[in-house]
C-alpha cells in the first residue's frame, strides 16, 4: 500500500515520534451545546458561538501539549486550532453535526461552506468524517453511504491529505445502542464496518473505530453490569477478529464513556494483542469539565483541565503504550522525510 509523500508528511505531523496517534477530540457541536445548556439550566439556543469557541479554545490550550493531534470543527474550532501546541497536528471535521432525521438510515451530509481545499488552507493535516453505519441496514441506504465515502476519499486523494473515517454503529430497527441486545451484535457491526472501509477504492487512510464490545457486558470488568454478553475470553476474541478485518491503520474512539471505562477498554485491546495505532479521545478526557465551565466560567475550566483533564489524557496515553505505529498496518517501513 503506497501513500503519497504529501499524505505521509501529514501523517507524521499527526503522530508521536514513535508513529502512534495520541489525538484529542474536540469537534463536538450539537451534543456540546446541549450539555452546556443543561449544565447552565438554559435553552440550547442560548449557548452562543462565542461560548462554544471559548470552551474549545480552553481545551486546546491546556490539553494539546499532551496530544499528538487534536480534532476540531470549522464551525466553532478555528480559534482553538490557533491555540494548540506547536507540536500538535490538526484534524478538521468535514461533516455536519448529527444526521438527516427526515428520512430513515441516518444519512450524513457535509458542511456546505467547507471543502477539502478549504480544510487544507486552514492548515489541517487530515480530514475527518463521522458517519453512522451498520452492515444490517438496507442495502440501498448503505449504497448511498458508500458513494458518500468514495467522494470524500477522492477529494482527499487529490489534495494529498489523510482521510480519517469514523463510523458509529446503530440499530436500524431503532433499538438502544447501549442495550444488552445491541451489545451482542456490536462485535459484528464493528468488524464488518472495518472490513468494508478498508477496501482500497474508498481511499480511507485511518479508520476511527468503536471498541468492538460494550465493556459493561463483559464479565469481570470494573464496569460490569451483571448481565453477560461475553466472557472476558470472548471479548478478547472480538477485539482480535475486528482488528484482523482491517487492512488500514485503525484507532479507537471513546464514544462518550467515562475515562475509567475507556482506559479499561484500551487495556483489553493491549491484552488481546491487537495492532491498533492509538486513539482519538474526546469526552473521556474533558466532559466532566462542562459543568465547571457552565457554572464558574472559562478560568475555572482551565484550572480543572490543568489538573483533572491532564490526568485523564495522561491515563489514556499510558494505556496506549501497546499501540503499533500507523505505518506497520500498511506494511510500510518507518517513513523518513526531509
Amino acid at each position: 500500500m503506497k501513500l503519497s509523500e504529501g499524505k505521509i508528511r501529514h501523517m507524521k505531523a499527526l503522530a508521536t515520534g514513535n508513529g502512534i496517534i495520541a489525538a484529542a477530540a474536540m469537534d463536538q457541536r450539537g451534543s456540546l451545546q446541549k450539555s452546556i445548556a443543561a449544565a447552565k439550566g438554559i435553552d440550547k439556543k442560548e449557548v452562543t458561538p462565542e461560548m462554544m469557541a471559548e470552551f474549545k479554545t480552553a481545551v486546546a490550550k491546556v490539553l494539546t501539549p499532551y496530544a499528538s493531534a487534536i480534532l476540531l470543527d470549522p464551525e466553532f474550532g478555528l480559534e482553538a486550532a490557533k491555540a494548540r501546541a506547536k507540536s500538535c497536528g490538526l484534524l478538521l471535521a468535514y461533516e455536519k453535526s448529527g444526521y438527516d432525521n427526515t428520512q430513515p438510515g441516518r444519512l450524513p451530509d457535509l458542511l456546505p461552506h467547507v471543502s477539502v481545499k478549504r480544510i487544507v488552507d486552514w492548515g489541517a493535516n487530515a480530514v475527518k468524517i463521522l458517519m453512522y453505519y451498520t452492515p444490517f441496514e438496507d442495502a440501498r441506504i448503505n449504497d448511498i453511504k458508500h458513494a458518500f465515502v468514495e467522494r470524500v476519499g477522492a477529494e482527499c486523494l487529490a489534495y494529498e491529505i489523510p482521510f480519517f473515517l469514523e463510523f458509529v454503529g446503530y440499530d436500524p430497527k431503532g433499538g438502544d445502542e447501549k442495550s444488552f441486545e445491541y451489545a451482542k451484535i456490536k462485535p459484528e457491526v464493528v468488524a464488518r464496518s472495518m472490513e468494508e472501509f478498508s477496501k482500497p477504492h474508498y481511499h480511507v487512510d485511518v479508520l476511527k473505530v468503536e471498541i468492538p464490545v460494550n465493556t459493561e457486558y463483559v464479565e469481570g470488568t470494573s464496569v460490569y453490569k451483571g448481565q453477560k454478553a461475553y466472557s472476558k475470553s470472548e471479548a478478547l476474541d472480538h477485539y482480535r477478529r475486528a482488528a484482523a478485518a482491517a487492512t488500514k491503520p485503525f484507532i479507537y474512539l471513546s464514544a462518550g464513556v467515562s475515562n475509567q471505562q475507556f482506559v479499561e477498554s484500551l487495556h483489553l485491546a493491549a491484552e488481546a494483542g491487537v495492532d491498533f495505532s492509538g486513539v482519538l479521545c474526546g469526552r473521556a478526557t474533558w466532559k466532566d469539565g462542562i459543568p465547571v465551565y457552565a457554572q464558574k466560567g472559562v478560568k475555572a475550566l482551565e484550572d480543572w483541565l490543568t489538573k483533572d483533564g491532564v490526568r485523564n489524557i495522561n491515563a489514556v496515553n499510558d494505556a496506549i503504550k501497546a499501540a503499533k505505529p500507523w505505518y506497520v498496518k500498511l506494511g510500510l517501513p518507518e517513513p523518513v522525510l526531509a
